[in-house]
């Protein structure tokens, strides 16, 4: 197994013996009044989410090019490598 594997694994485990632990119920204020909401939940919907939050931030970022549009009298740049050549060397290398 990878590092990255292994350190993930054992992360998962931590938090699930720490959500394990702490079960109780506990008074929370929020802005509006207050409620008795177990620890367990409180802990494992902010775990989950700064997870989402960390995934989205850490993802890599789709590039959209326009430079096509911007130049639309230029030939487009063909990405096999056999269009720059006469009909000789296709030949030859066929």
């Amino acid at each position: 197994m990878r590092a990255k594997t292994i350190f993930i694994i054992i992360v998962t485990i931590v938090i699930t013996v720490f959500l394990m632990i702490n079960t109780d119920a506990v008074e929370f204020d929020f802005i509006f009044g207050t409620a008795q909401i177990s620890k367990l939940l409180v802990v494992g919907l902010c775990t989950f989410i700064g997870f989402i939050l960390g995934y989205v931030a850490g993802r890599p970022r789709t590039v959209i090019s326009t430079y096509d549009d911007k130049f639309p009298d230029q030939e487009k740049v063909s990405s096999s490598p056999k269009d720059g050549l006469s009909d000789e060397d296709r030949e030859y290398i066929s």
